[in-house]
């Protein structure tokens, strides 16, 4: 099956509020909550996505014939594409009931290694979400990435005892659900975190530590002072809060504050290879790509996986050969324009 065929056969596996949308912009689910939409004003998901189309690349082909190399290290470890798969939460509810989160992460693992990328995986009140993740990335050789809610401090490190013990290649948390009902409703200290309160979680992890949900320069250096070994600039597609800014509004500031101290990554409406190479030229060194891929998985699995990933890579390839990029180093501030 190609692109279009899988695409077209999502309508029929997704659903009622996903509507497997030809781009996915956040505009047929704008408010849908439960669904993939965001809060009120419900035009978070769509700002994201409408931002990166503002930004222009430049062209310049008068350069060496050569195939882009699209590699990217992370950690020590290689990977096949700077692009990584974004955690999703509560899957059945917000997309359709074929799968639930075990289920569809465990597809995603195991897709996202095959590929040479990696997988973050969503966390939940369900303690045995991240532990069916953990088993599933344990047979990847522990690649993969479990991102934590921040709960209170104890429960935090018991997921990450069991994180530690499955020696996973890396962890997270995903600060911007602070303001989750579930969370306000725990004892102290669940919810948003003080730099020494972050500083203690990422001390205790034996694994390099993601801080998520990042999108202020004054919050990424925060992160950075906590000991982050990445941050994700994330505002949660405005699930948590709505009136927020882009995150290619804030990326170029971030990234200009903190890279170079910490791995800066960047989440929300990277819907093609030409936004990848925006974002890498804004500052990103790498991506995350969430709610598009799950409609392929619904209709394909991991085939769909595989299509969507080669479609994605092979446009930013095209666009680094149409812009004189022949390396993702060469992706610079000066190969976009406003």
């Amino acid at each position: 099956m190609n692109y279009n065929e899988i695409l077209a056969a999502a309508k029929d596996q997704v659903g009622p509020y996903c509507k497997a949308c030809p781009v996915c912009n956040g505009r047929a689910c704008a408010n849908a909550m439960p669904g993939p939409g965001c809060k009120y004003p419900g035009n978070a998901a769509a700002r994201n996505f409408d931002k990166w189309q503002e930004i222009c690349v430049n062209m310049d082909t008068l350069c060496p014939n050569a195939d882009p190399d699209v590699r990217f290290e992370m950690f020590g470890v290689g990977f096949t594409a700077p692009i990584f798969a974004a955690p999703l939460g509560s899957i059945d509810l917000h997309y359709g009931p074929k799968y639930k989160d075990p289920e569809y992460n465990s597809i995603l693992i195991k897709a996202c290694a095959d590929y040479g990328l990696m997988a973050l995986t969503g966390d939940g009140v369900d303690p045995g979400i991240m532990l069916r993740s953990a088993e599933d990335m344990k047979k990847v050789e522990g690649m993969g990435c479990p991102i934590i809610k921040p709960w209170n401090k104890e429960a935090v490190f018991e997921k990450l005892d069991v994180l530690n013990e499955a020696k996973i290649f890396c962890a997270g948390m995903d600060v911007d659900g602070a303001g989750l009902p579930f969370l306000k409703a725990m004892n102290p200290n669940a919810g948003s975190k003080s730099v020494s309160e972050m500083r203690e979680i990422i001390e205790y992890a034996d694994m390099p530590f993601i801080v998520k949900g990042i999108m202020t320069v004054k919050g990424a250096q925060k992160a950075v002072e906590a000991g982050a070994a990445a941050i994700v600039v994330s505002n949660h597609g405005g699930r948590v809060q709505g009136g927020v800014p882009s995150t290619a509004e804030v990326l170029p500031e971030i990234a200009d504050a903190v890279k170079g101290k910490t791995v800066v990554l960047v989440d929300g409406g990277i819907r093609s290879g030409v936004d990848v190479f925006r974002a890498l030229a804004l500052g990103a060194d790498a991506v995350l790509i969430g709610r598009p891929i799950l409609p392929m998985i619904y209709a394909a699995g991991e085939e769909g996986f595989k299509v969507y990933m080669d479609k994605i890579i092979g446009e930013l390839k095209s666009t680094m050969t149409m812009c004189g990029a022949a390396t993702l180093a060469d992706i610079t501030r000066d190969k976009v324009r406003f």
